[in-house]
């Protein structure tokens, strides 16, 4: 973007609260983060939520503010000793330093880091000698070991509305036209047309991490921001594979119906452009769970236990190793025999509870737990192995067959 050796994303972050765009339900007045930095608490958190929503730009405030050391690493490429020379670093200037205040500790992508390196921040955590701001985009819950989750709030940001990246937006424009006239006194005004706007819009889907990127990159390739130029733009290099993107969920999809078919050349190499482009190797391994049991079943029912084994491979060594773990269960999922029977059934049993409703359960295999309930009729007449015949349904489904076992 002419002259600009920083990216528009980073030229236009906000440094206060007051500038700060979106998550109203944690900064506004009287909200949680805002209500702790009226009171200068601040505590070891998880920001969990989509891309491009503000997690480290809030975290990069919430330092400033209270007046702290801001350290940030990405847990894809930092290990144990990027964190023992910050830990070190930290106990040396507590030991000389009468107000000493803990800095603070950004781990973008925190998902990524396995259990072994999760365990090791803990004790730091505890003792105060950092605080721990983790951004994730994937459930805490799953992703973040219990120990430490516990001694962290988990605060859930959102999606960007469309009126939030109109402002941004806004603010985008605004900064190009500045920077403009600084290189031209005489630049005209940046004009961003109703159809522009709409396509950067839906384009971005409330991130405006993809917004400002298409923005920039547009400018600098034709500078303008005309409706064809942002298309042209999307279709040049300078746009890396998108984690979010349609890339991201083309790919995925290409990978599970490699799968499916039975093909593992294509499959594999699927694998291989989403491992490359730096996919969360949790994500993919999820994926091959799911597969497992929806499309493998009862055809090969090891391929569940196949499936995990790669999943918690994957958590506890990571990247770059994990890649050959992925690659040996894909191989095995694609070969196997299909079998969709009992996810078939599944969603025919949904479709009749969405459809009717709790049914009521047959006397007979209602547990009689006092003498009243065995006087009304509960349990009677039930047999622990009735003839293959019984259904023991409810009286309007009676008969249903709803798993239909390929032979």
């Amino acid at each position: 973007m002419s002259d600009l050796s920083k990216p528009l994303a980073a030229l236009i972050r906000p440094e206060s609260l007051e500038d700060f765009i979106g998550q109203d339900h944690l900064v506004g007045v009287g909200k949680p983060i805002k209500a702790a930095m009226d009171l200068q608490a601040v505590f070891s958190m998880i920001f969990w939520g989509p891309p491009g929503v503000g997690k480290t730009t809030l975290a990069r405030i919430i330092a400033k503010e209270s007046d702290r050391e801001f350290i940030e690493i990405s847990a894809v490429s930092a290990g144990k000793a990027d964190i023992r020379k910050i830990v070190e670093d930290g106990r040396k200037q507590k030991g000389l330093m009468e107000d000493y205040r803990s800095p603070i500790l950004f781990v973008d992508e925190i998902h990524r880091f396995n259990k072994a390196q999760q365990d090791y921040l803990l004790p730091f955590v505890e003792e105060g000698v950092l605080i721990l701001i983790g951004a994730t985009t994937e459930n805490p819950s799953f992703e973040i070991i219990s120990p430490l989750l516990s001694r962290m709030r988990v605060f859930i940001f959102k999606a960007l509305s469309e009126e939030e990246m109109k402002l941004v937006l806004k603010m985008a424009v605004k900064k190009i036209h500045e920077n403009e006239k600084l290189i031209n006194k005489k630049a005209k005004k940046i004009a961003v047309p109703t159809k522009s706007e709409e396509f950067l819009l839906n384009y971005s889907s409330g991130d405006a991490r993809k917004l400002l990127t298409l923005i920039d990159n547009t400018f600098t390739l034709y500078a303008n921001l005309e409706l064809e130029s942002l298309k042209n733009s999307l279709q040049s290099k300078h746009l890396s594979y998108d984690k979010k993107g349609p890339e991201h969920y083309e790919t995925i999809s290409a990978f599970i119906k490699s799968m499916r078919a039975g093909d593992p050349n294509a499959a594999i190499y699927y694998l291989a452009r989403m491992v490359e482009a730096g996919e969360d190797p949790l994500f993919i391994a999820r994926r091959m769970v799911v597969f497992a049991s929806e499309d493998i079943g009862l055809a090969v029912p090891t391929a569940l236990v196949v499936a995990n084994a790669v999943f918690q491979a994957c958590q506890t060594i990571g990247y770059p190793e994990c890649r050959e773990n992925l690659a040996h269960g894909v191989a095995y999922l694609a070969t196997c025999k299909k079998d969709r029977s009992v996810y078939d059934a599944y969603m025919a049993a949904v479709a009749d509870v969405q459809k009717f409703g709790n049914l009521e359960i047959p006397m007979s295999i209602k547990n009689p737990e006092t003498n009243l309930l065995k006087e009304i009729g509960y349990g009677k007449g039930y047999e622990m192995y009735p003839d293959k015949n019984t259904s023991l349904l409810p009286d309007k489904l009676k008969g249903k067959k709803y798993l239909k076992v390929n032979k």
